[in-house]
């Protein structure tokens, strides 16, 4: 039997979760009391039980009961019941939005503001979170990438990555990325866009790679930030960071951070300890500015 414990952040996408786990051929009960998981568990696990795969959605919900859930979660170790943890979590600030967008309330905010709710919520799961398996930030993600990611583990029993670093090239005169982590700047290099020929092409074309790496400061820029960025990722995924943002900009986000960032992701990608994507947010916008 598959056993998933379905939790996280309120607004995270818990509901929509469980019908993606309902889609994908699992049993989905929604706030299930504390006190019958355990029998409900037991039932399921029976051998020859009809049911193979269960998923249970336990949150906040659960009021004060939700304290019991730990010693729950101690007999299944005592009694041979396997499970998975699959925790949702989403950034504050995302989860505040989505609220004002919904007009609900925070469950634990009562007359307080939601942010007060939200800092309650994470104190209260966040035994949850540093047990679960599998931790999906949702907060930049679209229901059909959560959907891929949730059978990338439960259909396909991929190795998933709780650490996702996502590498954006910009342009400073479009602004820095909201979300950025990290920061960094190679108006430093010569640029492209002042070469007779270069200017209408991107840093995905060989021309400009060429150009923008014949500089030694280039590749010396590129060695330092692997090295430094290899040394902050074990720390990040030690204090449970799900969510990595690398920005390079440069002034319009099309010749040199572009380069630069599709260097950086190539030495970074295949890791087994972190997953990596790449997104040239401005590299288009000069061509539709000059339309």
């Amino acid at each position: 039997m598959k056993f998933v414990i379905l939790t996280g952040m309120s607004g995270a996408g818990k509901s929509t979760a469980l019908k993606i786990m309902e889609d994908i051929g699992y049993f989905c009960v929604d706030n299930l009391p504390i006190v019958l998981i355990e029998k409900f568990a037991e039932l399921a696990n029976v051998p020859g039980a009809e049911l193979q795969k269960v998923a249970v959605g336990v949150d906040i919900r659960s009021g004060q009961a939700l304290s019991e859930l730990q010693n729950v979660l101690d007999r299944f170790g005592q009694t041979g019941i396997s499970f998975d943890i699959l925790y949702l979590d989403s950034a504050d600030g995302v989860l505040v939005k989505r609220y004002k967008e919904t007009r609900r309330t925070h469950p634990l905010a009562g007359g307080d503001r939601v942010d007060k709710g939200i800092q309650k919520e994470r104190k209260r799961l966040e035994f949850l979170r540093k047990q679960a398996d599998y931790i999906v930030d949702t907060s930049n993600m679209l229901t059909r990438e959560l959907k891929a990611e949730l059978e990338k583990i439960f259909v396909q029993n991929q190795d998933y990555k709780n650490l996702f670093v996502t590498i954006v090239s910009f342009g400073f005169k479009y602004g820095i990325p909201t979300d950025s982590d990290l920061v960094f700047d190679v108006r430093f290099l010569p640029n492209p866009y002042y070469v007779e020929g270069l200017r209408a092409k991107t840093g995905n074309d060989k021309e400009i790679q060429d150009f923008v790496m014949q500089h030694q400061e280039a590749g010396q820029f590129l060695d330092k930030l692997e090295e430094m960025v290899k040394f902050l990722i074990p720390h990040y995924i030690t204090e449970g960071k799900t969510q990595l943002v690398i920005s390079i900009g440069c002034t319009g986000g099309k010749h040199r951070s572009v380069t630069l960032a599709n260097g950086l992701y190539e030495r970074m990608q295949n890791q087994k300890e972190f997953g990596t994507k790449i997104d040239h947010r401005d590299i288009q916008k000069d061509a539709m500015r000059g339309k």
